[in-house]
């Protein structure tokens, strides 16, 4: 590279027009040295045409990085640094390399012209530096962070640092390591546009302390794996040397005595052929490891899990079908349905040993004894009972375990069942499935369709056991409020038995049999202390609770058995009979009043059934009219199928309104509303449909409905009365409301199979098939 002699160049000789070259990937301050490589046409044509003359030449930073789009004017900053060119030499691909040496700052008047390169008319900038204490003591703390950089960097060369020292200029001194700290090009085109000194040692020491403490960080983070590698290391070393001399001396290295408890617990547990191997590899390596290890705890642990799960443990089933009546009548009364169930399972168990457990689902209000019927299938069979909760899971390593690369893994909740009841053929009890979620951990009920599937459980597979186990000896039971929730896939591995709920006897000869003893043990009274008449039973029952299950009965039980317990407690009577007269001075006033003939007794009014997931339910449809144009209102909280229920009744009356009665201008002239009382509660559902029909028909022809009567059913517009479902839930809802008779759809004649004898005898039902026939049932004449 052929040199140039440098020129001595004042501010005054530097001329007011230069020749400007963009830069794109760093910045010159002044005073400074830079290498330059130049490749674009134009920029060497500027380059030769400056070097024939003063050689001065503007350094500007565009602000978009790419070389097509930097020469652009409206691409530079307005301030750069007029510049020497010290050296230049061209290579063979048309490519020049600079030397050149920063002069002054200047900021841009204007731009002159674009071709063949850009010029600009400049106005230089000249920075007076004021010497005071504080300008001394910022440069003295700059050069002290400068000189720990050069330390820790490896690309600085150590000779910057007393270089830094030796510069006596503040602004000088803030250039210079302003272009020496690994710092962002806007950063560097910010310091270059401060022209006040202070500020630009201040701004250049907060660089230069933010570029020391990345640097001290690196370097601590590198010390502390390079440390945590020699420890490694040398304790690896020093292990070698102990084998060595052991084996010098003879001595055989002493196992640890857990090795040989878990070779012997292996042995004696003998595992299947898939766990033994994987029991030994996992052996194998722990015997390899050192009892200090993390890695030690992870295997032994695994070793614990596949030592104590049950793989050909089992218990004698209770094939004594007589027994196994006796015990499910003694836990449960009624519930006939899921006795039957039980008792053709173990019929089966008897004459055919190796057949596959059943998958029941309980499906039933909250109350009637789901759970506590698993309780009494196991006692009934003789096996070990488990149960766990699937409410609110949302995490499919619940079901399926974590693997072991995690920390604190953990089999799943079938896998840890199996080993709490010691046992591969319990009664396994999974409660509220139809609670199960999904999230981004993976969907549980997914994971539930292989330990549900009597032709794949065989070989459940679990994470962190990562072997097959045999699950097809467990009786699986589910419990469910409804099944509207559940996957249907999974469904349809499960065998549906529906609880619907208890009639009034049934719930005081429970209340009887089970709820009061239990109670009355449970608050510390004996038998002689408190006793309930049987109109006292029927009372709470009655005008206190009104549900499917028993829930409430027997919390109404248990606030009475507190109130005897604390008068006992203070020495008074030692005999209590509770009786009608007397329960409101333990429950109160009576929560449940029969409220269906005072409701019905006008036009408008009628009664209906509804199904909800805590049973069957009364539902009161209301309609008016008023003065108005043919407008329909429909208010108390009602879903599309119901408003739709709504506008069918009203269609087909309109339609067949001669033959009902009505006269046909009357809907002209009428706005009507129909309400459905509740309206906080949310309401939805075909089978109110046929009590719509009715109510409005009684409001237009002004006829009351008979009393103590109500209906369920879907409607068309042609008048036909389609089945609806829920049925033994809504007729038990109208018997414990004291209903007397029942409109049901033609359809749904076949369900009454289900429907207790004594509801059969107390209530009196009609069957129809079309609307007019619901219409001459109902309405009085």
């Amino acid at each position: 590279m052929p040199d140039q002699q440098p020129m001595e160049i004042s501010a005054d000789n530097i001329p007011g027009q230069l020749p400007i070259l963009p830069l794109f990937d760093t910045a010159l301050f002044p005073k400074m040295l830079l290498p330059i490589v130049v490749m674009q046409a134009d920029s060497i044509k500027l380059v030769d045409e400056a070097m024939a003359k003063d050689r001065i030449i503007g350094l500007i930073v565009s602000k978009k990085p790419d070389r097509e789009s930097f020469t652009s004017r409206d691409n530079l900053y307005s301030v750069g640094t007029s510049s020497l060119i010290l050296k230049m030499a061209k290579m063979d691909d048309n490519k020049a390399q600079l030397l050149v040496q920063g002069l002054e700052r200047f900021k841009v008047k204007k731009f002159l012209e674009d071709k063949p390169y850009l010029k600009a008319e400049v106005e230089h900038i000249k920075v007076v530096e004021k010497r005071n204490k504080e300008i001394e003591a910022l440069m003295s703390n700059l050069v002290s962070l400068f000189i720990r950089i050069t330390e820790l960097s490896p690309g600085l060369p150590t000779e910057f640092g007393p270089m830094a020292r030796s510069i006596q200029e503040a602004g000088t001194l803030a250039d210079m390591v302003a272009s020496t700290i690994n710092t962002s090009l806007e950063e560097k085109q910010k310091i270059l546009e401060i022209l006040d000194v202070k500020k630009r040692l201040l701004e250049v020491s907060r660089l230069t302390n933010q570029q020391l403490e990345i640097l001290e960080l690196g370097n601590k983070i590198q010390s502390q794996i390079k440390g945590d590698m020699d420890k490694s290391q040398r304790e690896y070393y020093l292990r070698q040397q102990l084998k060595a001399i052991k084996k010098e001396l003879g001595e055989e290295e002493e196992k640890p005595v857990e090795i040989e408890e878990y070779r012997m617990k292996i042995a004696k547990k003998n595992l299947p052929e898939e766990a033994r191997k994987e029991a030994d590899r996992e052996l194998d390596r722990l015997s390899r490891m050192h009892p200090s290890s993390a890695e030690y705890t992870v295997a032994s642990t695994y070793l614990d899990w596949i030592t104590a799960l049950p793989w050909h443990d089992s218990t004698n089933d209770n094939l004594d079908i007589k027994k196994a009546i006796k015990i499910l009548d003694e836990d449960h009364f009624g519930l006939e349905k899921a006795k039957q169930r039980i008792i053709e399972y173990l019929a089966v168990r008897k004459l055919k040993n190796d057949s596959k457990g059943p998958i029941l689902c309980f499906e039933g209000p909250p109350g009637v004894g789901k759970t506590s019927l698993g309780h009494s299938i196991a006692r009934a069979l003789g096996r070990k009972f488990v149960r766990i909760s699937l409410g609110g899971i949302r995490d499919e390593a619940e079901i399926r375990g974590h693997r072991r690369t995690y920390v604190g893994a953990l089999p799943g909740r079938i896998i840890q069942g199996l080993r709490r009841a010691e046992s591969n053929n319990p009664v396994f009890m999974l409660d509220e499935i139809d609670k199960v979620g999904s999230d981004f951990r993976g969907d549980p009920s997914s994971a539930l369709l292989e330990v549900l599937d009597p032709e794949q459980n065989f070989s459940f597979s679990d994470h962190y056991l990562d072997v097959s186990f045999d699950l097809s000896n467990v009786m699986f039971i589910t419990t469910a409020n409804i099944l509207d929730t559940i996957p249907p896939p999974l469904l349809d591995r499960m065998e549906v038995l529906k609880l619907a709920g208890y009639t009034e006897d049934e719930k005081i000869k429970i209340a009887n049999r089970y709820l009061i003893p239990r109670q009355r043990k449970a608050h510390g009274l004996k038998s002689g202390q408190i006793v309930f008449t049987k109109g006292a039973v029927q009372k709470i029952i009655t005008s206190y609770t009104r549900e499917a299950g028993l829930r409430n009965l027997e919390r109404g039980v248990a606030n009475i058995c507190r109130g005897v317990a604390s008068k006992i407690a203070e020495g008074k009577s030692r005999l209590y009979t509770i009786k009608l007269e007397n329960i409101s001075k333990y429950l109160g006033p009576e929560k449940i009043s029969s409220e269906a003939k005072e409701r019905t007794s006008t036009p408008g009014v009628a009664m209906g059934l509804a199904w909800t997931q805590t049973g069957g339910e009364l539902l009161f449809v209301e309609a008016t009219a008023m003065k108005g144009n043919n407008k329909l209102t429909l208010t108390g909280q009602l879903g599309d199928v119901m408003k739709e229920s709504a506008t069918a009744a009203l269609s087909f009356i309109r339609t067949n309104a001669a033959s009902l009665g009505i006269d046909e201008k009357y809907f002209e002239t009428h706005d009507i509303h129909i309400h459905v009382p509740a309206g906080a509660i949310p309401k939805d559902g075909p089978s109110a449909g046929v009590t719509m029909l009715t109510a409005l028909t009684s409001l237009f022809t002004n006829k009351i409905i008979k009393k103590d009567l109500a209906m369920t059913g879907e409607i068309t517009l042609r008048g036909l009365v389609l089945p609806v479902g829920g049925i033994k839930e809504k007729v038990l809802a109208a018997h414990r409301a004291g209903i007397k008779t029942l409109i049901l759809p033609k359809w749904n004649e076949k369900d009454m199979v289900d429907i207790p004898k004594k509801v059969l005898k107390e209530i009196r039902f009609h069957f129809a098939s079309k609307m007019m026939d619901v219409l001459k049932i109902a309405l009085s004449k």
